[in-house]
């Protein structure tokens, strides 16, 4: 006896409201008897942290790095955060028994799923074993859309969809047949609210130090050439740096990010500015939970990276002497197809900033008496996965749980919870003259956040972000949404809706190295659909 599942693919990822269907096919050297065949859709958030159970921390946590004085533990938590059977065998057409005759052959049995909004995972008060390891029942469950797959930690955290039939053998002594197929899932991105002409933007402004006054020129030589160095003005510049994005903060998953960098010179200096370095990265923080334990890993992807690019900028706005660094440097980078959304489920959680290190120079950079300050702006940022709801479900959201709408001037201020940068950098100086980095006051004040330790796993929040509306356009009033979380999908609701009718761009992960289920033999090294316990 032999069984495979085979799914029907016509994308090489589903979505919400997709509908998976496929095949159970069965086959049969002679006579079986058979009870019955249940296929299931499963999605599993699977994580495994060790730590130590005598360095706990104030808040209930156990320490991940102090494993002094105590025993060493290993959890493992398990959420199915989607679940649903199918029984394609018996069907209704055939009388109710303990088992059936099933001939010898190939036998299919077509089954049908769809895929809902949100996760289903729920108390069960049952413990969890795997490659012989428990996983005691957790009772922290979010209810919110469902997680995007997820791999890149190979024995630490996963999530994986797949779907599984098991076929049941009425003898006690006879082992059930199983086998399952994976399938990668990436969710319908929120509802955007409505489109509006404000930018959030992260600021610094930086104090160039006057230089030093330069040597005596040599004493003049026959046939020796002048000097053509531009002199400087009286007062080195002092500058703010922006980095701008459309508010809300979000950018889309295989798009270049719509990203600004504006410089402007806020005093009465005449010197040029110079771009020397550029760095813009997708920072990423996955906050990984097994029972009582907590890591936060971090990653990230380099969207633009260059040095010595001596570019000087030119004002783009002479009143305001703004300058705006050109895009093209990193809007033709689109983010790779291995960067998964924002999510949150019950143990694994993912969000993102965006780190920006600019590297400046005024006067003339090649004549030795520049001064060079390198400038960090963190902006948190929501990554979307750019599948776009059907218009048919946003319509039926919008009868169901109607929002109320205030008129808002397009140019007023609005704080929104954002990264205080961390302090400035140490940068290249000349004259071995200490800069002044300083953040510029927001208003409304705000209070005053604390400074995230860069080497520290996970960030503290600190609102600093902000959003303002983009100078180059006109001031207009629009009704807006008031500012509140964007509404969640209803399952009730995608029972009669259609799957996505739209463009599905790439989305891929690594492979992951955790032990599955193939890889653990059992005593007589069988593949998995002729095991009794996967």
């Amino acid at each position: 006896m032999s069984v495979r599942v085979h799914l029907d693919k016509p994308y090489s990822y589903f979505t919400n409201l997709d509908v998976i269907t496929g095949r159970v096919i069965l086959s049969l050297s002679r006579e079986e008897a058979i009870a019955t065949i249940v296929v299931k859709l499963e999605g599993e958030s699977k994580t495994r942290l060790a730590g130590n159970r005598a360095g706990r921390r104030p808040s209930g946590l156990l320490s991940i790095s102090n494993r002094d004085n105590g025993d060493n533990v290993t959890e493992l938590e398990v959420h199915k955060v989607l679940y649903k059977t199918d029984l394609v065998f018996p069907s209704g057409a055939l009388p109710q028994a303990a088992a059936y005759t099933v001939s010898a052959g190939q036998h299919e049995y077509p089954f049908e799923f769809k895929i809902p909004f949100n996760n289903s995972c729920s108390n069960t008060d049952v413990t969890t074993v795997s490659f012989l390891e428990l996983s005691r029942e957790s009772y922290n469950h979010v209810k919110k859309t469902l997680p995007p797959s997820l791999t890149g930690f190979p024995g630490e955290a996963e999530i994986r969809y797949f779907v599984k039939a098991t076929v049941q053998r009425p003898a006690f002594f006879k082992e059930n047949y199983r086998t399952a197929v994976d399938f990668k899932f990436l969710p319908i991105e929120p509802p955007r609210p409505p489109p509006n002409r404000r930018e959030s933007y992260a600021r610094r402004t930086y104090q160039f130090q006057q230089s030093l006054p330069p040597p005596p020129p040599p004493k003049s030589r026959p046939f020796s050439r002048t000097s053509t160095e531009i002199p400087r003005s009286g007062s080195p510049p002092n500058v703010s740096i922006d980095g701008r994005l459309p508010d809300p903060a979000t950018i889309t998953c295989n798009l270049p990010v719509p990203l600004r960098v504006l410089i402007k010179i806020l005093n009465d200096s005449t010197d040029m500015i110079f771009l020397h370095i550029l760095h813009v990265e997708l920072v990423s923080y996955t906050s990984v939970r097994a029972q009582e334990l907590q890591r936060t890993e971090k990653g990230g992807w380099i969207l633009f990276s260059k040095q010595n690019l001596n570019m000087q900028l030119k004002e783009t706005n002479a009143e305001t002497k703004e300058m705006e660094v050109n895009s093209k440097l990193w809007s033709e980078t689109p983010l790779p197809p291995t960067v998964p959304p924002t999510f949150e489920t019950c143990n694994i959680s993912r969000h993102y900033h965006l780190e920006l290190r600019i590297g400046l120079t005024y006067g003339r950079p090649r004549s030795g008496q520049s001064e060079l300050t390198l400038q960090q702006l963190v902006m948190p940022v929501n990554v979307y996965s750019g599948i776009k709801p059907p218009e048919a479900l946003l319509n039926e959201m919008a009868r169901r749980n109607p929002r109320p709408v205030s008129l808002q001037s397009q140019s007023s201020l609005r704080p929104s919870a954002g990264v205080q940068p961390p302090a400035a950098t140490t940068p290249l100086v000349q004259n071995s003259v200490q800069p002044h980095a300083q953040l510029v006051p927001v208003q409304p004040v705000l209070a005053q956040p604390t400074l995230p330790n860069r080497h520290s796993a996970q960030p503290t929040p600190s609102p600093v972000l902000i959003t303002a509306p983009s100078s180059s356009r006109p001031t207009s009033i629009r009704p807006i949404y008031p500012d509140a979380p964007p509404p969640s999908y209803e399952d009730a609701i995608a029972e009669d809706m259609a799957p996505v009718d739209g463009p599905r761009r790439e989305y891929d992960q690594p492979p992951q190295a955790w032990p599955s289920r193939s890889e653990k033999g059992g005593g007589r090294n069988r593949p998995l659909s002729e095991r009794l316990f996967p």
